[in-house]
């Protein structure tokens, strides 16, 4: 078990604890075509569903939502930065004008998008693309005093499947990581206001995948929050030998593997049911043996 480290995440004026209590990142996706058949966006009244599904996660226990306009699957075909506004920007507005209780994040690498989500009321960023990371989308966030997550990728949801060998996988994706957080860090955005993530799925095999949640320690050298965003993906199916709307049992090892091993946020699309899994992990981590052999720190966790 890895020792998870605390910190204050900061975004827009919100602050977001981290370290006590693992914390939750609802995903939803306002696409025709996500890898987990969730998309959003086919039938009238999208801004609605989407707010009655936002409340409900938020409820469920997601501290923040995270919006997605364009799919990232393996293979995945480019959308534009219009079309990606065209979903997404609406439903922000929505969000924000409902004063929703979760943090509003945004699933994007175009600056465009994330300009036009800032100005609409999003919190925070979700980069999928940080190594690639451009500085109108780092100026964006700059300017808003916004959040960023930057996410570990090789080349685009096209064609990063073919870009899966590394001379030395950990210390390579730790630092091509870095390189993406050195160009934030030199655009002026404050380091509490920034989030890394390993990049499960991305330009990685099954194998690596799982070699990062058993070594998600290792990213504790950035001194940063570390997210995962395991949910329902292939390398679970691998195992498993279901496909994305059977796996929920294997996406909850997986989170909890990812929180027993230092990660501060975990991004899913079932909220209710992991938020229970993570209740537990926590306190696992939490308590205490005492020189008598008596358990303590279980008093007060949820």
């Amino acid at each position: 078990m890895t020792e998870r480290q605390s910190y204050c995440f900061q975004a827009r004026g919100r602050l977001l604890a981290l370290g006590s209590l693992t914390r939750i990142m609802g995903i939803i996706n306002v696409t025709p075509d996500s890898f987990s058949g969730d998309g959003q966006l086919k039938g009238r009244d999208l801004a609605g569903r989407v707010l009655r599904l936002a409340g409900k996660m938020a409820a469920d226990g997601a501290d923040i939502i995270d919006i997605g306009g364009v799919s990232t699957r393996p293979g995945a075909v480019r959308v534009s930065a219009a079309e990606e506004c065209r979903r997404v920007v609406p439903v922000i507005e929505a969000l924000t004008a409902a004063r929703c209780n979760a943090m509003i994040s945004v699933d994007t690498s175009s600056s465009l998008v994330a300009r036009s989500a800032l100005q609409a009321g999003a919190h925070l960023i979700n980069v999928v693309q940080g190594n690639h990371i451009n500085r109108a989308l780092l100026s964006a966030v700059h300017r808003y005093d916004a959040g960023i997550v930057l996410m570990h990728m090789r080349g685009t949801p096209r064609t990063m499947q073919n870009k899966v060998c590394y001379k030395n996988f950990i210390p390579d994706v730790i630092r091509e990581l870095g390189q993406a957080l050195q160009l934030t860090l030199d655009s002026g955005i404050n380091r509490a206001r920034v989030i890394v993530d390993p990049g499960i799925g991305f330009a990685k095999t099954a194998e690596q995948n799982f070699l990062l949640l058993k070594h998600l320690g290792c990213f504790n050298k950035f001194g940063l929050p570390i997210l995962v965003g395991p949910s329902r993906k292939s390398f679970i199916g691998s195992i498993l030998g279901s496909g994305p709307s059977d796996r929920l049992f294997g996406t909850v090892a997986a989170v909890v593997a990812g929180v027993m091993h230092g990660a501060h946020i975990v991004r899913v699309h079932d909220v209710l049911q992991v938020k229970q899994a993570v209740s537990v992990a926590d306190a696992i981590i939490a308590v205490r043996e005492t020189s008598s052999g008596k358990l303590s720190g279980l008093k007060g966790i949820k």
